[in-house]
């Protein structure tokens, strides 16, 4: 019998505002980065005090090993960094050096695009020699992720509404990424299309357009659809990114702004791109969109992050489960 393991990939995540322009050199793979974005990616660090995670995401990795093992299915899960220490190159080769001849692949970001799932495969596949993989496009629409949101959202909403005396709205978000990595090209020049028509244009040869925006889109229905309650809910992109061109959208703060002109004064946001606190949360949302909705006359509060939730451990088991099963099988 082979011997296998199974492998999380995420985004990774420095320890020290000093690490930031080297992290960010990982990140844009060496592009010269202007210093006032490194500037300000270190003021957002300091302000939160640190990223946790890599910490976070090597929890999640222990419990997924004890769920695959409580499922009679024990072997030992492994986890990669695609822009920071542990990277993926380097946990692959010490997978190969344990000896793991077959490996699951799961990427801790459950929307798939091509453009940055596609690396993190790339990066895999690059050291794995003869280590076969199994890697996991996207689980966007998985119904434990779905419930493992939906069961931080509930306390939150329960509070809110007893303290308002009606049931809160919610603004579900993912992570933006720009408009050229996603989206098919336009017909004609200078086309500003932002009705999501252009996102569902075929690429030249046939192909269809990256898939991460209607992914994205997908989980919030589910998570929504778990939580009934719920009287109205909308969808945003955040933390744009401060590279050239346009980004998709719409963006949160846009949608605050439209939420605020509706007379609404109490908000939920809960991201549902990302599975652990970091610097998206605890400064985009905790403190830049907190702020922002308070000058619109908006209370925002925000549900606990996935983090060590049992219930996201089973789904990821499930799935790298089903992708051991799959490489058994070949």
């Amino acid at each position: 019998m082979p011997r296998q393991a199974v492998l999380l990939l995420a985004h990774g995540t420095p320890e020290t505002v000093e690490q930031i322009p080297e992290y960010l050199r990982n990140v844009v793979s060496g592009r010269p980065i202007p210093q006032h974005v490194v500037e300000e990616i270190q003021h957002r660090y300091a302000q939160i005090g640190r990223s946790p995670l890599t910490e976070i995401t090597l929890e999640q990795g222990r419990l997924v090993e004890a769920e695959l093992a409580a499922a009679g299915h024990p072997v030992p899960v492994y986890v990669g960094m695609r822009n920071w220490r542990p990277y993926i190159p380097e946990v692959v080769r010490r997978m190969r050096a344990d000896g793991v001849e077959q490996a699951s692949v799961v990427c801790m970001a459950p929307q798939n695009s091509r453009t940055s799932t596609g690396l993190y495969r790339r990066a895999v596949e690059a050291e794995a020699g003869g280590l076969r993989i199994h890697f996991t496009e996207g689980w966007a629409q998985h119904p434990l992720l779905a419930e493992a949101f939906a069961e931080r959202l509930r306390p939150t909403l329960t509070k809110l509404t007893e303290e308002t005396g009606k049931p809160v709205p919610v603004l579900f978000t993912a992570h933006s990424v720009p408009t050229r990595t996603v989206q098919a090209p336009v017909p004609t020049a200078g086309d500003s299309d932002t009705s999501g028509e252009s996102a569902r244009r075929l690429w030249p040869g046939g192909q269809s357009p990256d898939p991460y925006a209607e992914e994205a889109r997908h989980t919030a229905e589910f998570v929504a659809a778990r939580v009934p309650e719920i009287p109205r809910w909308w969808f945003a992109f955040q933390s744009q990114g401060a590279s050239g061109g346009p980004w998709i959208g719409p963006s949160v703060e846009e949608t605050l702004e439209s939420i605020a002109a509706e007379g609404i004064k109490t908000l939920i946001l809960q991201p549902i791109g990302f599975l652990c606190d970091h610097v998206e949360i605890l400064y985009d949302v905790d403190i830049l969109f907190r702020g922002f909705a308070v000058n619109l006359g908006i209370r925002l509060e925000r549900p606990e992050s996935l983090n060590a939730s049992q219930t996201l451990a089973r789904a990821v088991s499930e799935i790298a489960r089903k992708g051991l099963t799959q490489l058994s099988g070949a």
